[in-house]
């Protein structure tokens, strides 16, 4: 389970790294559960991040678009893409235009990564229609920070199924969603391919500072528990 942190600038971007993050994650916690930064500032964080040799993973966010904006979900798509990132990230909501959302992000020249909304449940024949597009990798996150962790809102054995279905198609599969450290076994049991974190590694709420010391401790423990066991 590698770690994914949420960055909201370049000196951000910098300590995740420095504290051990494997992904960074561009977005504006201010703004919603993928509160999307300014084109510049992207662009900006990449180039910082590459110019020093840092080659982790970068996604970003669109920001919270709804499903029947689809002309506005493709103009940032394609306008973060442009920045330089490895992943666009795109949240998706149950709605009648989810899946025809889906079908249009499918055919962008950029790695998008599908954001699963989880508030009110996992729709299932949505994400098996994700699964069948072919993306990089789909994860399930919460919009409503305030709530809780994702675990609040999503039983464990629908979790389960979220996971198992997406590793079964090939992709990777991310969890995220006001997560902290007591989420930690329950994450362990689901073993996803990456877990993604704010909340956890800030010196207070999740519109507050990052802390490389938060970061790396996370970093730290998720280590640990990726050392195989011996005899």
């Amino acid at each position: 389970m590698r770690l994914l942190v949420s960055v909201r600038n370049e000196a951000e971007a910098l300590l995740a790294a420095e504290g051990g993050a494997d992904f960074i994650d561009l977005k504006e916690p201010r703004d919603g559960a993928l509160g999307g930064l300014p084109v510049t500032t992207v662009r900006a964080i990449v180039q910082a991040l590459r110019e020093r040799g840092i080659a982790l993973p970068v996604s970003a966010t669109i920001g919270d678009v709804a499903m029947h904006e689809a002309d506005l979900i493709a103009g940032r798509v394609e306008a973060v893409g442009a920045c330089g990132v490895d992943y666009v990230k795109v949240g998706i909501e149950p709605s009648p235009q989810a899946a025809a959302v889906l079908d249009m992000l499918a055919r962008s020249r950029h790695a998008v990564v599908p954001v699963f909304i989880a508030d009110a449940g996992l729709d299932f024949d949505l994400i098996a229609h994700a699964c069948r597009l072919g993306f990089p990798a789909l994860m399930a996150d919460t919009a409503d920070k305030r709530a809780g962790s994702l675990f609040a809102c999503v039983a464990m054995p629908e979790l389960q199924r979220f996971v198992a279905m997406v590793r079964q198609a090939g992709q990777l599969v991310g969890l995220a969603g006001a997560l902290r450290l007591p989420d930690l076994p329950a994450l362990r049991q689901l073993a996803p391919d990456f877990a993604g974190f704010r909340s956890a590694v800030c010196v207070g709420d999740r519109a507050s500072a990052l802390d490389v010391q938060r970061v790396r401790g996370l970093a730290e423990q998720l280590a640990i528990d990726s050392v195989p066991a011996t005899a």
